[in-house]
Parts: C-alpha cells; structure tokens; sequence
C-alpha cells in the first residue's frame, strides 16, 4: 500500500520496513493480535471469511506506507517477485485477495499496482477470483481494473470504513467462489479534483458516492467513484468511476456513464476555500488571549505526510511563534535529529532547538528556538479514533518540546513520518486537548474523524501555506498528468463514451 506523491523523495525499502513489512505467517500472526499493525482491510476481509465457510488463508507478504514519493524501483521488484514466488509456492488456490492503495507509480513502473494485479493473474488464470481493496484516492488505471474481477474502494474520507470493505470483498469472494460471475465497466474523468473538496460528510463527493450507492441492488455488485491522487502527477490522474455487476456488461457501462456524467456536471462545486496564514495568526492569537472565543484547529494540508509531505514545514509554527500566540499545540512533526536529541539531553532540558537541522528540502525551512523537553515516549502507541482506532502505531522516539514560553507553543516531535491522524499522538503525553486554545495538526483530512468531538468543522481552518500536498494544483509541477484536464485546464471538454 503506497499514495505516490511524485514529488516527495523516492519511499525506500527502509521506509516501508519502518511502518510496515511482514511475511506469511508474521502477517497471519499480527492479524490475530488485538492491537494489528497490517492494513485494516485485510483484517477486515479474514473477519469476513471467518463469518463463512471454513477456509484457509495463505498469507503471502504485506508492506506499506502512508504515503511518500515514487517506491524505489529494485524494492517494488522485490515485491513483486517475493508475492509471485510465493503465490506459485501455493498453488493451486481458489481465490486472491490484495490490499491495495491503488495510487503507486515506481521511480520507472508508471503503474505498479497494475503490475501487481497482472501479475497475480498470470499465476492463477482467468478463472480464480481476485479481488482487492483501493483508497479512494487511487489513480485507477485499465490494466487494473481488467486483472481484478471486483475492485472494491472506500467510501467514506477520512477513511473509517476500511474494515467494512475488506469485509465487503469477503462477501464478494464467496458470491465468485460460488460460481457468480462479475464484470466491471470502467470511465474515466479528466477533472483531477483538490484534496481538500473530497470529504464525504458533506459537499459534491458525498452527494455522488451517495447517488452511486443508490444503485447497488441485486444485479449490481459494486459501485465505486473514485476521487483519484491529485498530486500523483501520473497518466493515470483523473476522476474513475467502476461498476461492477452480475454478468451484465450493458447494465454495468450504462450506468458507469450515467455517474461519470453527473460527476462531470458537478465538476466546478470541487473549489478550495482555504485562510492566509496571516488570517489564521490574528486567529491563534485572538484565541489565546480571550478564551471566551471558541478554540480553534488549525489544519496544515500542504504539508500532510498521509499525502507525501514531509510533516516538518515550519510556516505555521514560525508565524504562530514570532506573532506570540499562546495556549497552542502542534503535531506531529518529523524530525529524527530533534527527537534524538531531546532524548539525549533529558525531560526538563532547556536548549536551543534546530528544526529542520538534516531537512534538505526547500519547501521544508528551518526554525530555531530555546525549547524545554516537556517530555519523551517511544513512540509505540494504540490509536484510538478515526481510522487508526485499535490499531498500533508506531511513531519512533517522540518529544514534547515546548517553545515560546510558559504558555507558548507545545510541539509534538516524532522520528516516522506520518500525518496527526489521531488525539492519541498527543495524548500519550498526558494532553488534555481540550484546554488547548490552538491546535495545529499536520492533515489534510484524516484529522478530523478522530478530533470530531473537539472540534466541529466550522472551528476547524484550512491553512494556506507552501507544502507537497497543496490543495491549489495551479502550484503543483505537472509533468506526467493528461492534459488538458479540469481545472488546470478550465476549458476542457468530455464526452461520454458511447
């Protein structure tokens, strides 16, 4: 499972060893754990195929991580090496079940999840089932869809419905392994729309998945719309929608053209509305000087690591300290060396802190000031909310700095790279967030399905600052994306296919 920004650095094998990877039965093993750290649709789908008929699960390998640049391309062919020996070591078998991110590209595969997904299938024929799991952000391309007889996508942003999709591809293996027949129709959209437009409590999204859902029935399989990786900068960027029936091709084209079509008449609500950062410091400030003003949340989404950020941009932070904004917290930020040092001075150290002190990236900055350790962890935590609940984390040595005075800037420090997806990254320090006047979180999202009790969405501020995963695509390099393309080309033209 990998969300390729194209570009962030490349994700090494020792990034993913660093979040995830396992093999045969170390994977079976932390899926029986009550704290897994492997893919919440895998647990699903053994969940789900419990439920059932006896059966036997052969676990080949699982690696992943959030989201960083292109996968290094020796890795990947290992990948695919290690899963296709392993595969052919099993044989026969009766079905193939992935969980996939669907939005990889390789520093020189362009699609690796359609290399996977090939490869799978060259092994076991056309006549095994394999299904698999996507993130709606997946940048779905033809290759996969033909590989896979069901490809099944979240439909929920933030994710909190991955263990009922792995549940759902359960459900759909059995119908295959019963003898049900599925085929898939596929269209795709040139309308890449900004992250920060796609939440599904609400807005255009909601409304079309909604719509999509509604033709779910007993001929129909699956529905799934999805929003695509904006700044995987790849061919396959753009809007997909995939329908997949009972063995009914017309049904399943028709309607992939009826909600493409509705998509495509929607396109122009998908418009980001974020805050200058100079607006959202007069708000941090006003917060933390009269606190019969409601605490804010303060979402850096260019810098969101569950996109391929670095989690270390020092924009708001900088801002927020040199305004001298008080009551604030801020998490998590990515920086080893800081992290490493904290520990090696103590809690209750007082020094002057280098942030960004390794970090070659422009976009990156650097930040310098005295900072106390208000304290250290190991970094291995139990989420709690939103998409990470019950599921381990692992952050490496963490920090609780705190700069700006008694009642400045409280700034969570990690040694992995990862979004604030969770109030446990804070709370592991003893935080009561709620106190907090201000809290700045690393996310363009996923936040807010764990800090929805906190904070409700018009107390929480999208912030408009330089990153890797700014919303504004008009700022975003593209080399690779098809042009023209809505709305870096406002004009662009599509017909649906007849």
């Amino acid at each position: 499972m990998l969300e390729s920004n194209a570009h962030s650095p490349v994700a090494t094998r020792e990034e993913f060893a660093q979040n995830y990877l396992q093999f045969g039965e170390d994977m079976a093993r932390d899926w029986q754990t009550e704290h897994p750290r492997n893919s919440k649709c895998l647990t699903g789908f053994v969940e789900g195929m419990n439920q059932g008929k006896a059966w036997l699960p052969l676990p080949l390998m699982g690696t992943m991580v959030g989201a960083s640049g292109p996968i290094d391309q020796i890795f990947f062919d290992e990948v695919v090496r290690e899963m296709r020996e392993r595969l052919m070591a099993a044989m026969p078998v009766d079905g193939v079940f992935l969980s996939l991110h669907g939005a990889a590209i390789a520093t020189i595969d362009v699609d690796p999840d359609g290399t996977l997904l090939a490869a799978m299938r060259e092994i076991v024929g056309p006549s095994v089932p394999v299904v698999a799991t996507l993130d709606l952000h997946a940048n779905v391309s033809q290759k996969m869809v033909d590989n896979a007889d069901v490809l099944v996508v979240y439909r929920t942003n933030p994710h909190v419905d991955m263990a009922e999709r792995g549940m759902e591809s359960a459900a759909h293996m059995c119908e295959l392994l019963a003898g049900e027949r599925a085929t898939a129709a596929f269209v795709k959209l040139p309308f890449i729309p900004p992250s920060v437009t796609q939440n599904t409590k609400s807005g255009p999204y909601a409304d079309i998945i909604k719509y999509g859902q509604s033709k779910v029935d007993a001929r129909v399989m699956n529905v799934s719309v999805v929003s695509g990786f904006s700044l995987g900068d790849t061919v396959k960027n753009g809007m997909s929608v995939i329908v997949t029936t009972r063995n009914d091709a017309v049904l399943a084209q028709s309607l992939a053209i009826d909600i493409a079509t509705r998509t495509w008449e929607e396109r122009h609500r998908y418009i980001p509305r974020l805050t200058t950062l100079e607006h959202a410091t007069r708000m941090a400030l006003s917060c933390g000087s009269d606190e019969s003003i409601p605490a804010l949340l303060f979402a850096d989404v260019a810098d969101n690591p569950g996109g391929g950020g670095r989690g270390n941009t020092v924009w708001i932070l900088k801002a927020f300290y040199e305004a001298g904004v008080q009551g604030a917290l801020l998490g998590i930020f990515f920086d080893v060396a800081l992290a490493e040092e904290a520990h090696r001075l103590g809690n209750g150290a007082t020094f002057h802190a280098r942030f960004n002190r390794n970090e070659t990236h422009p976009l990156s900055g650097t930040f310098k000031a005295d900072a106390v350790v208000e304290g250290l962890h190991d970094g291995n935590i139990i989420g709690t909310r939103g998409i990470s609940a019950g599921h381990g984390i692992a952050l490496g040595p963490m920090a609780l700095l705190r700069v700006g005075g008694a009642a400045g800037i409280r700034v969570v420090v990690v040694s992995v790279r990862q979004q604030c997806k969770d109030t446990a990254m804070f709370e592991v320090f003893g935080i009561d967030i709620a106190q907090a006047r201000s809290v700045i979180v690393k996310s363009r999202g996923h936040f807010r399905a764990a800090f929805d009790l906190l904070f409700s969405d018009d107390r929480i501020i999208e912030v408009d600052v330089p990153g890797l995963t700014t919303p504004i695509l008009s700022r975003v390099p593209y080399q690779h994306a098809p042009r023209p393309i809505f709305p870096l080309d406002a004009d662009t033209q599509w017909n649906p296919p007849r």
